[in-house]
């Protein structure tokens, strides 16, 4: 008989890809306490070095996702400037254990759980009351109960076990009125993949094909132009099963994509002719990873003429802008284009009705199985777009605890509430500004106004591009209150260059965190020349006394609020330096409360 350790929690999330990571280090410092159960070794899911997919995101000026998603990716150029995984993963995992609220369950594969069937606020007819997990380590069973459940597993392991409504699978045109192609409804999905990478070296390097990979021809290779001088070669094309069950016949799959990848390696290497014989094989997975399985049905179905559309939600809490980037279900072996690329309005609306069951009352998900059709999911399911997600099913689920209510009840009575959670945690509502404290608006400011008026970026929607402001370094930018206050805490962002045309390299190793081809001319990365390096807080009290109230030597952030909870007469921010050595330094907001 194994052992069953029984424990209790605000929050229990389960999967700890980017979208789970997101929703549980946001409810942690919201105040919740969290339980991250993952079936894995390592953190990061299809962005983890076992899978080894991009983190991709909205296309377009000024779109780049910001929040947690951009606080990791800066602490990933401050700390791992060639782009290593073994580093990358130690980076997510110290953002995990760096929240005293969150409680980590790794290598521990959600298996069952316990439900309530009844008449629940806002005509549910389930509550889960826990969930159980196995650990394949210790050898034993987690039972979590919790308040809200979020699922972030991707495969939306919830949904068969607490009976709550899903769907998988091709829509047709006249279910939801989308432009596609598909007549009849169906069960098939994007497929999966086993990347391979490849690294240049200083001599030659041979490969000999195990016995089990897949003889390709040149007419299968060619379809796909793979190219290894090309840093944006990351061979995603190596992908089958959408034609098939992407869970049920994910190790079959597995064995077919390991031998397809290791083909693809010996067709390069000994077939093709290309000059490439210095490199070698760098990381061939053995985890596939995966585009689509289950959604769950939500409160809303958001749907490709909402993106298309640009259509506008009062409850957005996210916004996309990846293109609509549908694979055809046959994957590898189809014939022709292996995808579609439709643009999109980049940043279109997500609404929070998308990310809580239609009928189960405490069930919550972020990732790739929100609530949308197939076609909508073509492009949200991007892992920059999923952080988003995540970060706002978090504030959610800690506002449930909070305020003793159940995500639809966050909806009804704490939208607002919800969103500048967000707003303050340095995310982009598309149409929505930060709100800017009275006391803040009402002090006299010797600097640019624009400071103050809660557009955190620059971006066509706040009709500001091109008007960041330059401070000098080491000049003082000051509020002087019209008597003295109680100032709770002070909020600012910098510029972390969005659109990362300061980094070296190539668009990709500009904007992506992680690398598929390592050539000998890999640039080391480095921070963004505009953010700001040093900069100093300082205040006067209501005596004339200066004092210090903040510095930082080696900031490596693009948005911090730092509390004070003090009365002051005034306050004063310095930028002394920044990461360009240039003599001045772009500052987007400096405000307090």
């Amino acid at each position: 008989m194994l052992n069953t350790v029984e424990l209790t929690t605000d929050v229990c999330v389960v999967g700890g890809g980017m979208s789970g990571l997101a929703a549980a280090i946001s409810a942690a410092r919201a105040g919740a306490k969290v339980i991250l159960m993952h079936e894995r070794p390592v953190l990061g899911g299809n962005a983890s070095s076992e899978i080894r997919m991009w983190i991709c995101g909205a296309k377009g000026e000024n779109n780049r996702e910001t929040g947690l998603a951009e606080e990791i990716a800066l602490t990933s150029l401050y700390r791992n400037p060639t782009k290593s995984y073994a580093v990358w993963d130690t980076i997510l995992f110290d953002f995990a254990k760096a929240e005293p609220n969150v409680t980590l369950l790794l290598n521990c594969a959600c298996m069952d759980a316990e439900v309530t069937k009844g008449e629940f606020p806002y005509g549910r007819t389930t509550r889960i009351e826990s969930v159980t997990g196995y650990s394949m380590t210790t050898q034993q069973f987690f039972k979590v109960k919790a308040k809200t459940f979020i699922d972030c597993s991707g495969d939306s392991i919830l949904a068969p076990l607490t009976g709550a409504e899903f769907s998988i699978g091709r829509e047709s045109a006249e279910v939801y009125g989308e432009d596609t192609h598909v007549a009849v409804s169906d069960r098939m999905t994007m497929g999966m993949s086993c990347l391979i990478q490849a690294r240049e070296t200083t001599r030659p390097i041979p490969y000999k094909a195990p016995n089990f990979a897949t003889k390709l021809t040149k007419e299968q290779v060619e379809n796909r132009r793979p190219n290894l001088r090309k840093t944006s070669e990351n061979f995603w094309y190596l992908e089958l099963g959408g034609d098939r069950d992407t869970i049920k016949d994910t190790d079959t799959l597995r064995d077919e994509l390991v031998a397809l990848a290791a083909g693809m390696w010996d067709y390069l290497k000994n077939e093709s002719g290309d000059d490439i014989e210095n490199f070698e094989l760098d990381f061939l997975g053995f985890l596939p990873g995966k585009r689509e399985s289950r959604r769950m049905t939500g409160e809303y179905v958001i749907t490709q003429k909402d993106i298309s559309e640009n259509r506008s939600f009062h409850d957005v809490i996210a916004f996309g802008g990846w293109p609509l980037d549908d694979h055809f279900p046959a994957g590898f072996y189809h014939k022709g284009a292996a995808n579609t690329n439709i643009e999109t309005p980049a940043p279109y609306q997500i609404p929070y009705r998308c990310l809580y069951s239609k009928n189960v009352s405490n069930l919550m998900f972020a990732g790739r199985n929100i609530s949308m059709t197939h076609m909508a999911m073509s492009s949200i399911r991007v892992m920059a777009t999923c952080m988003l997600l995540g970060q706002a099913a978090g504030f959610a689920s800690a506002l449930c605890s909070r305020e003793d209510t159940t995500p639809h009840g966050v909806y009804e009575n704490h939208l607002s509430t919800l969103q500048t959670m967000l707003l303050e945690a340095d995310c982009f509502l598309p149409g929505h500004r930060r709100e800017i404290s009275q006391i803040c608006q009402r002090a006299a400011l010797s600097g640019p106004d624009g400071l103050r008026d809660g557009a955190d970026r620059e971006h066509m929607l706040y009709d500001n591009v091109g008007q960041t402001p330059q401070i000098k370094n080491g000049e003082a930018v000051t509020y002087r209150l019209t008597e003295p206050a109680f100032v709770d805490s002070v909020h600012i962002v910098f510029d972390s260059d969005l659109n990362r045309h300061t980094l070296p390299g190539t668009r990709t190793e500009q904007t992506l965190v992680t690398r598929a081809i390592t050539l000998l001319d890999s640039p080391m990365m480095h921070l963004p020349k505009t953010l700001c390096k040093a900069y100093v807080l300082e205040g006067t009290t209501p005596e004339g006394e200066s004092v210090c109230l903040f510095n930082a030597d080696e900031n490596h952030s693009r948005a911090v609020t730092i509390p004070l909870q003090q009365t002051l007469s005034s306050l004063s921010l310095r930028l002394l330096s920044n990461w360009g050595e240039s003599d001045h330094t772009p500052l987007i907001s400096f405000d307090f409360k």
